[in-house]
């Protein structure tokens, strides 16, 4: 009988990887934290309207990528491509908006059918950022300043690089886009598919085209900066000041625009040189009016949304994963006969309660004394305490340095907590 494998695109994480993902996972709520940010956590499943309604029925998420079904109800259900739509939905459903101002953030899997590649999957995973109800440039400036942290607690400075843009209130864009189609249009025989399809459909996108000769005709399109409101622009140039004054740095890149429809005003994206084609680590901005566009009353809405998976890509490629994130135990306990057993596990449990943080493994399974000390070094501990017959009789154990030449040393049960706090 042929073996189940998993679906392609959705990894299993094992246990020699994990330790790297808590590390991240930590880092990442620990200086979350320290900004006051409260974590929310939603389903993975929701109403395919919901995503339809937020990110358009013309993206290509939702025309391509989105895991849809009906369940038995014949309700349509998608497993979620992005966290800032259910993060709103259940803001709103739950009264979190109402006259008041909330910093929320969130992780965990993402679903999108699309070609598995180096750092992207059809089953990834993602921290999301959101702050509602603060309409000032301060919110979005906070969150790059944050993120700039962020990058720092992972040694990545001078691994990343931000780029910032305004694309201005939808009716701003509204003018603009029948500008660009207007241009584009002159030379549509000489677009790329994918361009070809956007001209009808999301055209903002076009711009963010990678096609070398799609690129070179976006050289002469009308710029989006010119048809920016004034508010808009105001807005961009109060951020950048205070960008400034952080000691922040960033570049203006008048092409960048977000792919989903609920976005306005401030966008950004930060970016790595050390990942080849996928360099973005970190992408967000302003959507001011997707609580409404979901039913709510109108909410100033600034976010970001991080992928684990590439973030970790790179630590790995650029060897920024410290020594300590690994899965070795500090102390291995073993047991040789039976009645040895009983006394292992209490020495191990003393060893658990004497020193906390500390990773204690008592050899279960029986085995020779030369296998047993086979598993104790390939656990990573740097100590093996020793627990036979004749340790039994004498009330000592033998404790075994594994890491070093240094002699074994017979320990009395009574001190063996101190000895090991004293090496460890």
């Amino acid at each position: 009988m042929a073996k189940i494998q998993a679906i392609r695109g959705m990894n299993d994480i094992l246990p020699e990887q994990t330790p790297v993902w808590q590390y991240v996972e930590s880092t990442i709520r620990r200086v979350l934290g320290q900004y006051g940010y409260q974590e929310i956590r939603m389903p993975v499943v929701e109403s395919t309207d919901l995503f339809k309604r937020s990110i358009g029925e013309v993206t290509d998420i939702v025309e391509k990528e989105m895991y849809t079904f009906d369940d038995r109800n014949g309700d349509s259900l998608t497993l979620r491509p992005e966290g800032t739509a259910g993060c709103v939905r259940a803001a709103e459903e739950h009264g979190l908006l109402f006259n008041q101002t909330r910093r929320l953030w969130y992780t965990g899997p993402m679903f999108r059918h699309e070609r598995p590649q180096k750092g992207r999957y059809r089953q990834f995973h993602q921290i999301g950022v959101e702050c509602f109800g603060m309409a000032g440039p301060d919110i979005d400036a906070e969150l790059l300043i944050l993120t700039a942290r962020l990058w720092s607690a992972f040694g990545l400075d001078g691994h990343t690089r931000l780029e910032i843009n305004s694309i201005g209130t939808s009716e701003a864009r509204k003018v603009y886009r029948q500008a660009l189609v207007d241009y584009l249009d002159q030379y549509r025989d000489q677009l790329d598919e994918d361009s070809k399809r956007r001209l009808s459909s999301n055209p903002l996108r076009i711009l963010d085209s990678k096609n070398p000769d799609t690129r070179k005709l976006l050289e002469g399109a009308p710029s989006l900066d010119d048809y920016l409101d004034e508010a808009s622009r105001a807005h961009f140039e109060q951020l950048k000041a205070l960008l400034d004054a952080a000691g922040v740095t960033y570049s203006v890149n008048p092409a960048l625009v977000r792919g989903l429809d609920y976005y306005g005003k401030t966008v950004f994206e930060w970016i790595t040189d050390s990942l080849g084609a996928q360099g973005t680590v970190c992408a967000g901005g302003r959507y001011d009016g997707l609580v409404e566009q979901l039913g709510g009353k109108p909410t100033d809405a600034v976010g970001f949304a991080m992928g684990l998976e590439r973030l970790i890509l790179l630590l790995e490629t650029l060897g920024l994963v410290p020594a300590h994130v690994n899965n070795d135990a500090d102390v291995y306990v073993t047991a040789m006969g039976e009645m040895a057993i009983s006394a292992s596990m209490a020495i191990a449990e003393e060893l658990r309660n004497g020193l906390p943080g500390k990773v204690v493994v008592a050899h279960c399974g029986g085995g020779s004394f030369k296998s047993q000390m086979k598993k104790a070094d390939r656990s990573g501990a740097r100590y093996a305490v020793i627990l036979g017959e004749n340790e039994l009789a004498s009330g000592n154990v033998g404790l075994k340095p594994l890491r070093d030449d240094q002699p074994q040393l017979d320990v009395a049960r009574a001190e063996l907590v101190q000895v090991l706090t004293d090496k460890l």
